[in-house]
């Protein structure tokens, strides 16, 4: 008689998890916790330790309490408000890395501070964007990796590498998921103004939708009188496409221009909500159906009904991932 053998399958083996890299580290100041703590969970990373606080009468304390002799370190830190105490933060925590010997520090700036001040709009005013770039590298940032720069050509005021990401993809992926937008219903994206009319056709054409641009005059650094509507949105879905919403005077007198021209529903989106002094107050009072914002910058005030927070935390750790490696970063884009 035959005898048949049975062979027993192996047992599966667990797949280990990823080991945490040890060469890389990551640092944070206090402008934006949330978002670093995200990034390490992201990347399987402890956050660094370090101690960022304040002495007696106010100025930055940093003290780096790990080991990062030969370490490639990022400093997740956006210069938001209040943003000379986030600078100043930032600047400390890159010497103190540099004289513990770090191999490479890039600060991590998911917002620009000062990046509104990119050139001499009028006489006797400094370019406070460039002055910015001139202390980063000074403090010893090797690179810098940020996002949604208020203007393209301040990557041009430093001397060190600039990987620049933009949030477009987040917040498209969030558009895609409306109804309106899966419906295929008329849809137009306006630029609130000339300037951001680039930024405006690559969200269209992602999404297949129309382009308009509000034709504005503005009275002053925070407000804007809206003079026409350039494009049809006539009983059309709207999304107001910018990258930072401030005091919102601009976006609010644009929101009520398109409703009076006859938009069916109004959605607003931007990579960075300052959201200062009246801004929330002041869009309660206009029609939008929505503004998407990303977490660049901590949302800290209630959060109204029409706000929705997307994250960055995850395009931020694969850069910050790719960056390390060696590997691409545009191919984020593609």
């Amino acid at each position: 008689m035959s005898t048949i053998v049975v062979e027993k399958s192996p047992a599966k083996l667990k797949k280990p998890a990823p080991q945490p890299d040890p060469g890389l580290k990551i640092f944070s100041g206090n402008s934006n916790l949330p978002l670093a703590e995200e990034i390490c969970s992201i990347l399987n990373l402890p956050l660094g330790k370090a101690h960022v606080g304040r002495f007696p009468d106010g100025e930055c304390e940093v003290k780096i309490e790990e080991n990062v002799r030969g370490a490639d370190c990022f400093v997740i830190q956006p210069t938001s408000f209040p943003a000379n105490d986030n600078l100043m933060e930032l600047l400390l925590i890159m010497d103190a890395l540099k004289r513990a010997s770090a191999n490479r520090i890039t600060p991590v700036l998911p917002y620009y501070g000062y990046s509104r001040q990119d050139r001499k709009a009028e006489p006797r005013v400094p370019i406070s964007a460039k002055l910015v770039a001139n202390l980063i590298g000074a403090a010893g940032a090797d690179r810098v990796l940020t996002m949604d720069l208020h203007a393209g050509q301040i990557q041009g005021f430093f001397d060190i590498p600039v990987d620049h990401l933009y949030a477009n993809p987040v917040i498209i992926d969030y558009f895609k998921k409306k109804p309106f937008v899966v419906d295929k219903e008329p849809l137009v994206v306006v630029s609130p103004d000339a300037g951001g009319v680039e930024r405006a056709r690559a969200f269209a054409k992602r999404l297949g939708a129309e382009l308009a641009v509000v034709n504005k005059r503005r009275i002053s650094p925070n407000e804007a009188a809206v003079m026409s509507i350039i494009g049809d949105i006539k009983g059309k879905n709207v999304i107001i496409i910018d990258d930072i919403v401030d005091t919102a005077g601009t976006l609010c007198k644009a929101i009520e221009a398109l409703h009076k021209e006859g938009a069916k529903k109004i959605y607003a989106s931007c990579a960075h909500a300052i959201l200062a002094g009246p801004a929330i107050e002041r869009l309660s009072h206009v029609p939008i159906e929505e503004l998407v914002v990303t977490n660049s910058i901590p949302v800290n005030q209630a959060k109204p009904k029409y706000l929705t927070v997307l994250s960055v935390g995850r395009l931020l750790a694969e850069a910050i991932k790719r960056i390390h490696s060696g590997s691409s970063v545009s191919e984020l884009f593609v």
